[in-house]
Order: structure tokens, then sequence, then C-alpha cells
């Protein structure tokens, strides 16, 4: 089975199961694992440590679909994918230990500096505490952000304060029990927390470095992808609420009417602005997507107009499909809060993706500014 032969197939058999991902608050150790055997956690992984490497429109589409599905296995499936991107940038041999030897490894984490790693010879020794730390559960290496230090010294970047990703073994890691939410409630994010592991230097990346593989995928930087990703995950979801509220305005007919909202003329305006919301914003996302692989297939490094507009593309996508959903759930009125709708998961589920950092409303600003042609004085 192809990987979108498996993301398409998620499409009809998640809804069964979206209870049951709730109400475990994380994803199903079956489902992670069919996950890992069709190859999604390795869509962003250098073919030659065995990963897929698809074009970042095939990593869009197949986070969409799944989040049809439900969003909450989108969401796995976004962070173990996007963590993914760490191999292109370890070196070879903590690449090859952790990516190659395993192909159906699944590695999450949380880029926030909430770590810090003292530099101890050739090791870091780090101690921090991370929320949000989706699919820590299933997975068997989670990394965290850390601000570094060196003979207790903050070591400083060009930007700022340095910041390297740590890979740590699961074992290594202390997960809380802490994700008691609204929406995407199957995701497991939990806090999580380390205290004076040590780790080999090697082990970590450098947030906003150059990839060390410099095939066209790599030359997309990190949160880029990162952001594309969290944007697809809020386009499945908002298919998920038109295709809901298309099933329920064929048969509801609202108190004190004798028409079904499908005849309303009013419900036909605001299902095509959806539909518009949606379509659009996706097609951007794929045209800038497009612009930049046009560039990496070159061999160049994106320039920071190019980086800049998949920012833009993704927090459009994103805040488009909350827009869409909130006027489906309106349209359906009452049986849109009902537990058995699956309009109300949709709702809190957008509502949770917003949240994200990298399709926050200041993206707008730090996107506006490089519009602008001013310097956003921060990595993109």
């Amino acid at each position: 089975m192809s990987l979108l032969e498996f993301a398409t197939r998620c499409v009809d058999e998640l809804p069964a199961r979206s209870a049951e991902i709730e109400g475990a608050r994380r994803l199903p150790s079956d489902l992670a694992d069919e996950m890992r055997r069709a190859g999604v956690f390795r869509m962003l992984v250098p073919q030659v440590y065995g990963g897929l490497e698809v074009h970042p429109r095939q990593f869009i589409e197949v986070l969409k679909l799944i989040s049809i599905g439900d969003g909450s296995a989108g969401w796995n499936a976004m962070i173990g994918s996007t963590t993914g991107i760490l191999s292109a940038s370890l070196p070879e041999e903590f690449a090859r230990a952790i990516y190659g030897e395993n192909p159906d490894v699944l590695t999450v984490g949380v880029t926030a500096p909430l770590g810090k790693a003292q530099i101890e010879g050739e090791n870091l020794v780090v101690s921090g505490r991370w929320p949000f730390g989706s699919g820590c559960n299933n997975a068997d290496w989670i990394c965290g952000g850390c601000f570094v230090y060196e003979d207790g010294e903050q070591v400083m970047g060009t930007f700022g304060p340095v910041i390297r990703l740590v890979m740590f073994k699961a074992d290594q890691v202390n997960i809380e029990d802490t994700w008691q939410v609204t929406g995407l409630r199957g995701t497991g994010s939990h806090h999580y927390s380390v205290d004076n592991v040590v780790v080999p230097r090697g082990r970590s990346v450098l947030l906003g470095n150059r990839a060390a593989i410099r095939t066209p995928l790599f030359q997309f930087p990190m949160l880029g992808l990162l952001a594309l990703g969290v944007a697809s995950v809020s386009l499945g979801v908002g298919y998920a609420a038109l295709e809901s509220f298309k099933e329920l305005a064929g048969v509801k007919k609202p108190t004190g009417s004798n028409r079904k909202l499908i005849d309303r003329q009013m419900v036909q305006s605001d299902v095509a602005k959806s539909v518009a919301d949606l379509e659009s914003s996706e097609a951007y996302m794929q045209k800038v997507v497009d612009d930049a692989w046009r560039a990496a297939e070159q061999g160049e490094r994106l320039s920071l107009d190019q980086k800049s507009a998949l920012r833009l593309a993704a927090v459009n996508a994103t805040h488009k499909s909350v827009a869409a959903v909130d006027r489906l759930y309106q349209l359906g009125g009452g049986s849109s809060i009902y537990m058995d709708n699956p309009l109300q998961r949709c709702f809190r589920d957008i509502h949770v993706t917003t949240q994200h950092i990298m399709v926050a409303q200041p993206i707008y600003e730090l996107t506006g500014k490089v519009l602008l042609g001013l310097d956003p004085k921060q990595p993109i």
C-alpha cells in the first residue's frame, strides 16, 4: 500500500475510532504502528537513511487526509513526520543510529528552548521541562529545545542565544500526565522533563542552521516545514467539518421551519464561502511550495522572501480553516454541540491548532515585515 493509499484509507476508517482516541487522550499504539509501517514518520527523512524524502506537496496531502479522518491522528502524524527533519542535520553517525537502523522509528519533540544544556567536553548535560509533547507516549526518541551554556556563560549566536534541539532516548524522559484539554484531546501532548541527562553533543541539532543533507527537500527551512505541517492538519479538520455539515444539512429542519438546511439561501452562501476559504488557502500553500521547490531543485538556498511566503501561506491556511469551521458550526445550530456530531470535535480541534506558535497571529506581523522590506530580526 502506498503512502497516499494509506492516508486515503484513513479518511474512511479513522472516524469510527475518534471517540476511542479522545477517550485515551493519546493515539492508540496500533494506529501509531500502522503509521510507522506505512512510512508516515519517514516522509521527511533523507533517502540515504532509509527515509522517503517526499515532495512537500505529498507531505501536505498525506497530513491533510489523515486529519480529515481524525484531527488528533493527523496531529500525531504531523509531529512524528516533522521531527524526522532532524535526521538531515544530525552528524551522520547519530542520524544513522537513530533513523537508519530502525526504519519504523518514531521521533517527537518540542522546539521551544525550555531546557538548559551545559557543554562538558563532548557531551551536553541537560535539564528541562517541556509542555505539548505530542506523541510522547508512542515515541522511541524525544527531543527538546535548549539554551546552551559553556563554563557557566550562555552561548550566543547571530540572532541571539544559541538553541540546540537535543534528542533523548524515550527511557531517559519523565512523562507527566498533564494533557487535560478541550481540543486535539487524542494527541497525548503531555509535559515531559529530564534532569541532568548526559547526551553526546552530536545527538543535537542547532536550530536555524542549514541542513547537512543538501537535496531539494532540505533546502526548505525546518520551521517552514513545521508550519506547513500544522496548516495541513488545520485544512484536514476544515474539510472534515465541511463534509459533516453537508450530511447534517441534507436531513435537518430547523425548529419552526419546513425547509431543510440545504434549501436555505444563507446556508448555500456560507457553504460556498467555506469551500472558497479552504480551497483557495490550500491552493496558495501549494503555489508557494512549488515556487520554493523550483529554487531548491537548483541547489539554491531559499531566499528570505521564499521562506516568508511559506510561513504566510501556512498561517493563512490555518486561519481560513478556522473561519470555515466556525461558519459551519454556527450553521449547524443546536445540533453542532452534541458529542455524536463531528462538528463539535472539529470546532474544538481547529481552535487548538491556532495556538501553535508556527501559525499564531504574530506570524502575520513577521511576514509583513519581510513584505515591507524590513528585517524580521529572527529566523524564519
